[in-house]
C-alpha cells in the first residue's frame, strides 16, 4: 500500500486546485491516496512524492489530463434532478418558442457545463426533441463540456449498460434507444437523432475562456459548484451570465446555491436562475 503524508497530500492539492479549481480540504486525504494510487501503481512510480515531481516538471504531459480524470467524480443520472427537466418541458421552452418566434431566431442552444458520461445532455436533448415534436422549423444544439477526458469519451460513445438507464420511461426508452447484440446485449446506445443534435467538448469551467461563437439560451451547470471555493464560484458564475441571452435560464445543482455569492441573476426558484 502505499502511503500519502501530509505534506504530500498538502502538494497535491495546491497542485489540483491550480490546473482544475477544485478545492479539496483535510478530509479528503483518503480519496487522494486511494484514488492517485492507482495511477501510480499503473505507471510503477514507487512513491507519491515521485509521483508529484514528474507532474511538476511535466505540467504539459498527458499524465496531467489523466491525475485530473482520477481525482474528478463523475456521478450522474438520466433526468437527474427531475423538477429541473420539468420546469425545462413546461415553462422554459414554451417562453422561449414564443420570444423566438417573434424575433424569428430558430435555434435553441443549451450548455451543459459539466456534463460528466453524458446523461444530463442526452436527458435535455430527449426533453427538447420530445417538445418540438409539434412546432418544426426549428435547430437545437446541445453543448456538453467536461474536465474529464475519459468521461467525455464515455459520453461521446453514448453506450450505457441498462442499469444506468433505469430512470427513463419505457416510451421514452424505446424511442431513442438502441439494444446491442451478442456480447453487447446489456448495453443501450442512443439513437442518430439524438447524437446528430449534441456535440462534447473538454473545457476547463475555471481556467479556460469561454470563447464560444455563440451565446446560449440555457446553461445547466449543476452540481460542480461545491468542488469550488467561493472565489472561484463568484469568477464561474459570472462567466455564465456573460455567455447566456438576456432572459434566459442558468440551472444548479440541488445542493448548491448563489446565496452568498456575488452574481447579476434574478432568482426563479430555488435552483433556477434567470440573467
Amino acid at each position: 500500500m502505499y502511503h500519502l503524508r501530509q505534506r504530500e497530500f498538502k502538494l497535491f492539492c495546491k497542485l489540483i486546485y491550480e490546473k482544475s479549481g477544485i478545492s479539496l480540504n483535510d478530509g479528503k486525504s483518503e480519496l487522494v491516496r486511494t484514488r492517485l494510487g492507482k495511477r501510480i501503481r499503473k505507471l510503477g512510480i514507487p512513491t507519491f512524492k515521485e509521483y508529484y515531481q514528474f507532474l511538476s516538471k511535466n505540467p504539459r504531459d498527458p499524465e496531467m489530463f489523466n491525475m485530473l480524470d482520477a481525482i474528478t467524480t463523475n456521478k450522474t443520472s438520466f433526468f437527474r434532478e427531475p423538477h429541473h427537466f420539468d420546469f425545462l418541458n413546461k415553462t422554459v421552452l414554451p417562453k422561449l418558442l414564443k420570444e423566438k418566434k417573434k424575433s424569428r431566431d430558430g435555434v435553441f442552444r443549451i450548455w451543459s457545463a459539466a456534463c460528466s458520461t453524458g446523461e444530463e445532455v442526452y436527458s435535455i436533448a430527449i426533453t427538447l426533441l420530445e417538445f418540438f415534436e409539434n412546432h418544426s422549423g426549428y435547430k437545437i444544439q446541445v453543448l456538453g463540456t467536461d474536465l474529464s477526458i475519459q468521461a467525455l469519451n464515455i459520453a461521446i460513445r453514448g453506450i450505457y449498460e441498462k442499469s444506468r438507464i433505469t430512470d427513463i420511461s419505457m416510451d421514452l426508452f424505446r424511442k431513442y434507444f438502441l439494444r446491442g447484440e451478442n456480447k453487447w446485449r446489456r448495453f443501450y446506445m442512443v439513437k442518430p437523432e439524438l447524437s446528430k443534435i449534441v456535440c462534447f467538448k473538454r473545457v476547463n469551467l475555471v481556467y479556460d475562456d469561454f470563447s464560444f461563437p455563440f451565446s446560449f439560451d440555457i446553461i445547466f451547470c449543476r452540481n460542480v459548484m461545491i468542488y469550488f471555493d467561493q472565489n472561484t464560484r463568484e469568477k464561474l458564475i459570472e462567466k455564465c451570465h456573460s455567455i447566456l441571452n438576456p432572459g434566459r435560464y442558468l440551472f444548479i445543482g440541488h445542493s448548491e446555491s448563489l446565496v452568498g455569492i456575488k452574481h447579476k441573476f434574478q432568482y426563479v426558484e430555488p435552483t433556477i436562475y434567470k440573467k
